[in-house]
């Protein structure tokens, strides 16, 4: 054999094992997700891998391997959550990027001066995750979110108005690539999708008719940061009745005043 055929074996060999560690990387970070998205209540084995689309026996496999450092625990009825070492280095992580006591204040005087559900969500990759929620006076509350819930990008009022305000050719590759219908329904269609974020970027705030769950309804703000990216929203929902014509320019007006006050903090903070 050739120093040249040989060259090209190692490389192609390195190659191959560099795929597959990538592959495992990105089956270990599915399950995490899974994991973290069935908090508080748990999630059997079974439903890790048909969220993540694995084998059983490889959810096990990652599940059990991830147990023994610690990234997740198991309770005595086979129900997986998420483990102690992911809250050391989460409290590690959240001096950099947790936004939660900027944004605390704002996510209450919305509850309180709205009587909705506010919340603030968090841009992860092609998702958005719920990070706080605060429910306001009105004794009628829709339960779509929650803290921890993950939605793609251009599902949920958050997930909205942080696409609108991503660059046309950013939201174009995410359309391209998404397939939302599958799981949301046909009003989450490319199409459909493309004329919400229009809708969203004229009128400043996202409003989610009723499109998750009937009669439950949303409106988004982005929070920007430093570099003048869409990585928050600050939401509120609610039932229907809730939400009439003659009250969302007002629910509208004062997400943005609150969104923008979130992000004028954070700029501060990061100027500090």
């Amino acid at each position: 054999m050739s120093r040249d055929v040989a060259r090209l074996l190692r490389s192609v060999h390195n190659m191959d094992m560099a795929v597959a560690g990538a592959q495992l990387v990105g089956r270990v970070a599915a399950v995490l997700r899974s994991v973290s998205a069935s908090m508080p209540g748990g999630i059997a084995t079974r439903g890790v891998a048909d969220a993540t689309g694995l084998t059983r026996p490889t959810a096990h496999r990652i599940l059990a391997s991830l147990a023994d450092d610690g990234f997740v625990d198991q309770d005595d009825a086979g129900r997986w959550y998420l483990g102690p070492e992911l809250y050391l280095m989460g409290s590690i992580a959240a001096e950099r990027y947790d936004i939660t006591a900027e944004a605390r204040d704002s996510v209450r005087a919305l509850a309180a001066a709205t009587g909705e559900s506010a919340f603030l969500s968090a841009r992860r990759g092609d998702e958005t995750v719920c990070l706080l929620r605060e429910d306001g006076a009105f004794p009628i509350r829709s339960h779509v979110l929650y803290e921890g819930i993950r939605f793609p990008l251009g599902v949920a009022s958050a997930g909205l108005a942080i696409l609108a305000f991503l660059p046309d050719p950013v939201v174009e590759r995410y359309l391209a690539a998404s397939d939302l219908t599958g799981r949301f329904g046909p009003q989450h269609s490319a199409d459909a999708v493309r004329r919400r974020v229009a809708e969203t970027r004229e009128r400043g705030y996202a409003v989610n008719p009723g499109l998750i769950v009937e009669g439950s309804w949303g409106m988004g703000a982005a929070v920007f940061d430093g570099s003048g990216q869409p990585a928050w929203a600050l939401s509120l929902t609610g039932v229907e009745a809730r939400f009439g014509p003659d009250r969302l320019p007002e629910l509208g007006r004062l997400l943005l005043e609150h969104a923008h006050r979130v992000t004028r903090r954070l700029a501060r903070t990061q100027r500090a």
